[in-house]
């Protein structure tokens, strides 16, 4: 019974929503499927039904407990997919077993001009320059409050935080601070994204010196809520190495590894000329690099990653796992393998 739901779920996305999605411009197939998921978590019959669909009776692989917090499932929703928060109930009920928003900022922001999200099909790859376009923190905030209130939340839900645009780099921190404090009560955990190529100087963070008082700050002043950082696939293993020693130092409880980069390797040749644009790259030429990273983290520290970065099958989240990552997130491989995505990870 499960086999065949699953085949109705993957024949759907593939024949049907996909073809369609896939001829509208990248950035308004994201927001037309967005409020579609948002409206469906709406109604509880609409949720039920999504929940059958999905087969979310059948078995799921273990869960894991981290940070004080129970996770169903190993699968999570990356950040980026739903910045505000508006479909958290419906990603609940696709079977994901955590969900990351945001990333969102102290300032509401628009981003960066458009056009600013691009397909590589042949790639496997998307390659977006968003900048952080979301409603502000306290938006997301009274969302979010307004979910746990009607008990339309059972998984736990990451709160992405950045800089906001308009803020220098020198006054990241006091920034970042009135983000955490506006969702503090909320997120079941903060994951400070100081690795996104598309906001100026953000990736300046990185480096030891901003890092440290960064981080520092945000623990002290996270009343108990855990913090992890999301680091770029860029930074060299010196970099990344110094990186951790900081979180450490600092009390970080986490790593998520990692986000988009702006190589441009691994691509098909015929994606060349449309991959020169500016942009985070994400989607199959982030696979391996992805679990290298998972893999040195596991083996020289002892924090509980998440790996995201290139899972397009279940395979590829099966190796991040196998790496060494306690969760993995998925975003780009839901855009081109729809919901059946869910239902193999979900499982391991």
């Amino acid at each position: 019974m499960s086999t065949s739901r699953g085949r109705v779920v993957s024949t759907a996305y593939s024949r049907v929503a996909k073809p369609v999605l896939f001829r509208l411009d990248p950035e308004r197939a994201h927001h037309l499927s967005l409020r579609a998921a948002a409206a469906a978590g709406t109604f509880a019959p609409t949720r039920h039904a999504l929940s059958a669909l999905m087969a979310l009776d059948d078995r799921a692989g273990p869960g894991v407990d981290l940070w004080g917090l129970h996770f169903p499932n190993r699968l999570g929703l990356a950040a980026g997919m739903d910045k505000n928060g508006v479909a958290v109930p419906t990603w609940q009920a696709l079977g994901f077993g955590h969900v990351e928003v945001g990333t969102v900022t102290a300032i509401a922001q628009p981003g960066n001009p458009q056009p600013r999200l691009v397909r590589l099909p042949r790639s496997g790859a998307l390659i977006n320059r968003m900048g952080f376009n979301n409603e502000g923190a306290a938006a997301l905030a009274e969302r979010l409050r307004t979910h746990r209130k009607r008990g339309l939340v059972g998984i736990p839900v990451g709160v992405s935080l950045g800089k906001s645009k308009v803020t220098d780099v020198e006054r990241a921190t006091a920034d970042y601070l009135v983000s955490l404090d506006a969702v503090c009560d909320v997120a079941d955990y903060i994951a400070v994204n100081v690795s996104s190529p598309n906001t100026p100087g953000l990736r300046s963070l990185q480096d030891a010196a901003p890092l440290r008082e960064l981080l520092t700050t945000l623990v002290a002043a996270a009343c108990g809520t855990p913090v992890l950082v999301k680091l770029a696939p860029d930074l060299s293993d010196a970099a990344t190495d110094e990186a951790l020693q900081v979180a450490t130092d600092a009390g970080i409880v986490g790593i998520v590894a990692s986000n988009t980069t702006l190589s441009r390797d691994s691509l098909h040749a015929r994606d060349a000329v449309q991959a020169a644009q500016s942009g985070g790259l994400s989607g199959s030429p982030l696979t391996l690099r992805s679990r290298a990273i998972v893999a040195r983290i596991a083996r020289i520290t002892d924090f509980p990653v998440i790996g995201v970065g290139g899972v397009m099958q279940v395979q590829d989240a099966a190796a991040l796992l196998d790496a060494g990552a306690s969760l993995v997130q998925v975003y780009t491989g839901l855009v081109y393998g729809g919901p059946s995505l869910v239902r193999g990870i979900r499982r391991l």
